[in-house]
């Protein structure tokens, strides 16, 4: 009794190993064919995976003429260093900036609330492969496609000029 409960058991299970295996073998042949992420001229760099899921690093309310809100995230390296109040900032850092047109909420007349997402800006910090930017990869990025040559162009002077003393980063961890 023991046997014909135990083989048609044992079959149902080398049917569910074969068919996982399967699934998986398609799915790394699905993995050869996709599309590389686009990347940011000059540096390479791309919007990384998952980063909605990243910690806060702080928000800001950008005036005239741009009128946005933004928040900046960061990666668990990130969020360590500003913790510690590391600088430079460790190589494998990566902080995300999002910002969107802000809009009078429907709702408050007090309130200001994103509108019309306008660009993802990434920042990679890779002392070696970036080097001659301070140790800093930047990606701007509007509807997922990285700008054009010339605006990523002016990345790093904008930094250079204003936050060098900071590891070249504006934002400060929010309290």
């Amino acid at each position: 009794m023991k046997t014909s409960v135990i083989m048609p058991l044992a079959g149902a299970c080398l049917v569910a190993v074969v068919v996982a295996a399967a699934g998986a073998l398609a799915q790394d042949t699905d993995i050869t064919k996709s599309k590389p992420k686009p990347a940011s001229p000059i540096y390479g760099v791309t919007i990384p995976d998952g980063y909605r899921q990243w910690e806060l690093v702080a928000p800001a309310l950008e005036h005239e003429p741009l009128n946005e809100l933004r928040t900046v995230l960061g990666n668990k390296t990130a969020l360590d260093a500003y913790r510690a109040g590391t600088l430079p900032f460790p190589d494998g850092t990566v902080l995300v900036k999002l910002a969107w047109k802000h809009v009078q909420s429907p709702e408050f007349e007090s309130a200001l609330v994103p509108g019309p997402a306008t660009t993802v800006q990434v920042m990679v910090k890779d002392s070696k492969k970036y080097a001659a930017t301070g140790g800093w990869g930047f990606g701007r990025f509007i509807d997922g496609k990285p700008v054009d040559q010339a605006q990523h162009e002016t990345c790093f002077a904008c930094h250079e000029a204003r936050v060098k003393a900071r590891d070249y980063v504006f934002t400060k961890l929010a309290p």
